[in-house]
Parts: C-alpha cells; structure tokens; sequence
C-alpha cells in the first residue's frame, strides 16, 4: 500500500490533474505555421515612449516605469488578415498595467474608432493574469464606447516562456487564438456590430490602475518598476487598405472556408468551458439592446 501511494504521489507531482492543468485538445489546424515571421523593424515602427523600447535579436523589450510607458505600430494599415506575435509577461506584482497587442484606427477616426484587443490585465502577486479580449465599433460617430468583453485566465503561465497570440479578422468573422487554439469566435451579425474599416496593429504597455485590475480595486505600484513586457516572432499576412481585391490572406480553419473546423469548434468549446471567467453577453449588469449581437 505504502509503495502504491508513492507512485499516485508521484504521478500527481508530473501530471497535476488541477483545473489549471487541464490542455485545450488539439485544434488540428495551425495558422502560425502557414505565416513567416517578420523582424520588428521590417513592419512595425515606435509609436511612444522610444527610450522605454530596445531591440536586440529580434526581441523587442517594452516596459512602464512612473515616468513612461511605451507603445508601436505596424507602419501599414490592413483591410483584413492574421496579425500575432510571441508575448512573454512581467511575473510578479503587475496589477494596474496593460500589456497589449491590438488592431485600432483611432488615429484616422478619433471618437468613432475600431478595435479588436488582446489585452493583458496586470494582477496582484500569486494571481493568475486575465487575457482580455474586446471589439469595438463606433462607426456611427455617436460618440459611445460599447465594450464586448470576454476574458480568459489561461492553461500556462505566460510569465514562464513565450507563447503565441493572434488575431484573424476578415469581412465574415474575428477570431483569437492562443498558440493557435481559438479562445473566441466573433462572427458578422451585422454591418452595424462588426468592424469593417482599415486599421493597423498594435501593441503596449501602459498604466490603467483605474480598471484593469478587480475594477481598479489594485493599482499599478511602482515600488516593482519596471514592468517589462517582451515580443517577438512577429506576424501579419493581411490585405492592405485601400488595396486592391484580389488579396486573399490565410484562412482561420482548414479547407479556406469561414467558421471553424470541428475538431477546432471542440478545442474552442474546452478553452470557454474550462478558462473563460467574463462574458459580456452573461453581464446580467449590461443593456443588451447596445449589443444585438447578444440576443
């Protein structure tokens, strides 16, 4: 008995079988694969805060301290494509700060813009980080910020290493992944609930002690400066705007057609069932009548 509790011992101590333990089952299919990366200074360029930036082999370094954060911006602007990067978090206290990665046409429609956000929401120390994942569309120019929010906690520590985060967007759907397993799945309801006009990426670091973390109950605490977030393995293979019609970036499942595939609407399923913790649509809080798209 004593030998056979060993072995369950250390069997439990390889394989944790916690909820947090617990892989996403393969999507089948790999849009990462099918893109090539890109150095930084290839399509991107700095947006701000240029001395809280370095570059060194590919790897680029943002961080926030109390005087600064830091942000860039893809030198083009894309009508549709697959945008991602490799993203490697600040451990410890980062509660208040937002490492990012983003598409967004606020410069060129300031008050009425797009945005489709992969956002990380900083914690207290031993607390799992929240990816958040948000759209917006003012393209009315009513001035009114309608956030549709859901949010994940995530499988890995994303302090740990680098993983892979994306975003596909085409004129039929949005969908996000995580080391290409999708964690959400937007599709077009309506011209008047899904963005449609050029935008560019994105990414950042920044102070949003206000909100970001348990409704800016914990704030960013620069005692723990500087918050440092690293990118690399940058990827976009998207149509560019205003270009011409016979752009045809990768498709979001196998066989190039729009929704997922069965073996990814399962790994989808298994990411929202186990690891989403917020969804706009269930915000019993939220006027619905503001997003359509949810009854």
């Amino acid at each position: 008995m004593a030998l056979l509790i060993s072995i369950i011992i250390f069997i439990f101590s390889i394989f944790p079988f916690s909820n947090n333990a617990q892989i996403p089952p393969s999507p089948g299919y790999y849009p990462s694969s099918r893109v090539g990366s890109i150095g930084f200074n290839q399509g991107f360029t700095n947006l701000w805060g240029r001395q809280h930036q370095s570059l060194d082999h590919g790897l680029l370094a943002i961080w926030l301290d109390r005087s600064s954060g830091s942000g860039f911006k893809s030198v083009k602007s894309y009508s549709s494509g697959y945008f991602g990067a490799a993203i490697k978090l600040q451990p410890g206290y980062t509660a208040g700060v937002i490492t990012s990665l983003y598409m967004s046409n606020n410069e060129e429609h300031p008050g009425h813009h797009d945005e489709i956000d992969i956002e990380f929401l900083g914690t207290p120390e031993n607390e799992p980080y929240v990816l958040q994942t948000n759209v917006y569309i003012r393209g009315s120019g009513d001035g009114t910020i309608i956030g549709r929010e859901i949010k994940f906690h995530l499988w890995f520590d994303p302090t740990k290493d680098f993983h892979n985060y994306a975003i596909l967007w085409n004129p039929s759907q949005i969908i996000f992944y995580v080391d290409d397993v999708p964690i959400r799945r937007y599709p077009r309801k309506s011209d008047e609930t899904f963005p449609l006009r050029p935008m560019w990426l994105y990414g950042s670091i920044w102070d949003a002690s206000s909100w970001a973390t348990d409704n800016g109950r914990y704030k960013a605490d620069y005692t723990y400066q500087p918050f440092i977030a690293k990118y690399n393995n940058f990827k976009i293979d998207g149509c560019e705007g205003g270009g011409g019609g016979g752009c045809r970036p990768i498709s979001g499942s196998p066989g190039g057609s729009d929704g997922l595939s069965s073996q990814q609407r399962a790994a989808l399923a298994f990411v929202n069932h186990n690891y989403k913790v917020y969804d706009y649509c269930r915000d019993p809080k939220r006027d619905h009548k503001l997003t359509p798209e949810c009854l």
